[in-house]
């Protein structure tokens, strides 16, 4: 779900093969390997990562490295959760595929034909759309869009689906892709209409339990009570930071999986081994086709080989063509943490990589290093190029921040009284959000359907505020007051594009 610097295409820079000869490709992952990846953890400020490759049916790495929370020494293992966010799709769409080959529905159904109550501002969209629809996003809905309501709150997954129906779709009903997360979470309501089990159960019982995950995790409520578990990190002006888990049961079947490159792996081997573990058909190989077969155009990319592709989308998977290669991937984002699954299946080339800090590229970074080692392509050693290009995004980001900040210190009153700003707000889509006075001139929101959350805002001067949220996640931003007449009518609220780029009028109504 997360951030997103991210998470929907990794960008390939292009890099020249006189620079790329510094390791021999041959022995990047035998012998070069653990150099990189500690390099990387270090110079990325990721305390702990795991990582596992598996190559024609067999594992040629399975490791963890680092810790699993800054300040203590605890190391990751092999068997150490992290939260695989948006990873969670393909699980899924599989189960939902598996439930095709039974007979027990089609993807092509409707979604009303489960799910009455399912509407969508767009009339047509909500009584025409299909479970194949929810699972490409191409329901209307820009990407993220809707998610501040529905990322780490209170709601329930029925209260989700119910608000769906007030989101103003960005586009017509299937003209476009937007990564969606309620339509997952929606797609996974129809697991219990079908089975009689809830989504979470059904995977365990379909899926975790049949190919041996069995430390893996399909509620973010769970994790806590794990002894070998990564703490979630990000970082708070500047240091690195542990933050609470974000809670995802609203929201669980677009992305509250915990899992860990052990149990991973046996998901991996059996996506490029048709589906069987051993001789044991544990997922149909025609539930595996049925998600890898493109349905929705993402964009186009430009490799640093020179070659041109298209980025496609399956049911919960991204596709791409690399060197005449399938690769099929997806990449994960929850707060504190960032993964990449991906996929070679014709080389029989499985990749995962978790990390438990939100803030890095080296999940994405390393994937391609290790593709084109097997690949015979010469290392570009990506992950240099992404830090590069993170590091000079962050001194730009921090540099605004600090004009921001400097403009706060200026202590300039706003153009109201303080009091005049405070009072309940309403979003029609989110709900209620109260602004309440706090030391001088500062205000503080609160927000309905995030209770453990708040925004404190300090005046720019006229009618602007300076906001930083309590949870971190959230991202800084300026919000504008709404002023007619000498009263205040409305204010607009943005949270991090990590969460969602639109932003949120909420109109004053005491």
């Amino acid at each position: 779900m997360k951030k997103l610097y991210l998470l929907l295409t990794g960008l390939i820079i292009v890099t020249s093969v006189a620079q790329a000869q510094k390791i021999d490709r041959s022995k990047f992952v035998s012998d070069s390997l653990d150099n990189y990846i500690n390099r990387a953890l270090t110079n990325w400020r990721i305390p702990g990562a795991a990582v596992c490759i598996v190559k024609d049916n067999k594992v040629v790495l399975m490791k963890g490295y680092g810790i699993k929370e800054l300040g203590l020494n605890n190391k990751v293992d092999e068997n150490t959760l992290f939260m695989i966010g948006s990873n969670t799709k393909a699980f899924t769409a599989t189960a939902l595929a598996m439930l095709q080959t039974q007979g027990k529905l089609s993807l092509d159904d409707k979604v009303t034909k489960y799910l009455p109550e399912f509407k969508l501002e767009n009339k047509f969209a909500g009584e025409e759309a299909l479970i194949r629809d929810l699972l490409c996003h191409r329901i209307g809905f820009r990407t993220f869009q809707g998610d501040f309501t529905f990322y780490n709150t209170n709601l329930t997954r029925e209260q989700v689906i119910q608000k769906m129906s007030l989101i103003k779709a960005a586009y017509p009903f299937r003209t476009k892709w937007g990564f969606t997360n309620c339509a997952f979470l929606t797609a996974g309501q129809i697991i219990p209409k079908v089975t009689g089990k809830p989504w979470e159960i059904y995977l365990r019982e379909n899926i975790f339990a049949p190919l041996g995950m069995m430390n893996t995790l399909a509620l973010t409520a769970d994790i806590t009570k794990s002894l070998n578990r990564t703490v979630p990190h990000t970082f708070v002006n500047g240091q690195l930071t542990a933050i609470p888990y974000c809670q995802l049961d609203g929201m669980a079947p677009c992305g509250a999986i915990s899992s860990s490159v052990n149990d991973m792996s046996k998901w991996v081997l059996a996506q490029l081994n048709d589906g069987k573990v051993g001789q044991r058909q544990v997922i149909p190989a025609s539930a595996i086709e049925a998600t890898r077969q493109p349905q929705d155009y993402v964009g186009s990319v430009t490799y640093a080989n020179g070659e041109m592709s298209y980025e496609l989308y399956g049911l919960g998977w991204f596709l791409q063509n690399y060197d005449n290669r399938q690769i099929v991937s997806h990449t994960g984002g929850v707060s504190g943490y960032v993964s990449s699954v991906t996929l070679v299946p014709k080389e029989h080339l499985g990749i995962v990589i978790l990390t438990n800090t939100d803030v890095n590229n080296f999940y994405e970074a390393m994937k391609w290093d290790i593709i084109d080692a097997y690949l015979k392509q010469p290392f570009r050693d990506y992950n240099e190029k992404y830090l590069t290009r993170f590091k000079a995004n962050q001194q730009r980001e921090n540099a605004e921040d600090k004009k921001l900040r400097d403009s706060v210190a200026l202590n300039r009153l706003p153009a109201l009284p303080a009091a005049q700003y405070t009072g309940k707000y309403v979003n029609e889509l989110y709900g209620n959000m109260t602004v309440t006075q706090g030391m001088g001139n500062d205000l503080e929101m609160r927000f309905e359907h995030h209770p453990k959350m708040y925004a404190h805002l300090q005046p720019l001067g006229g009618n602007r505020f300076y906001v930083t949220f309590s949870d971190p996640v959230l991202g800084k931003a300026i919000f504008p007051f709404t002023v007619v007449n000498g009263k205040v009518t409305s204010v607009r609220v943005k949270v991090a594009d990590f969460v969602e780029y639109d932003p949120y009028d909420f109109k004053k109504v005491e």
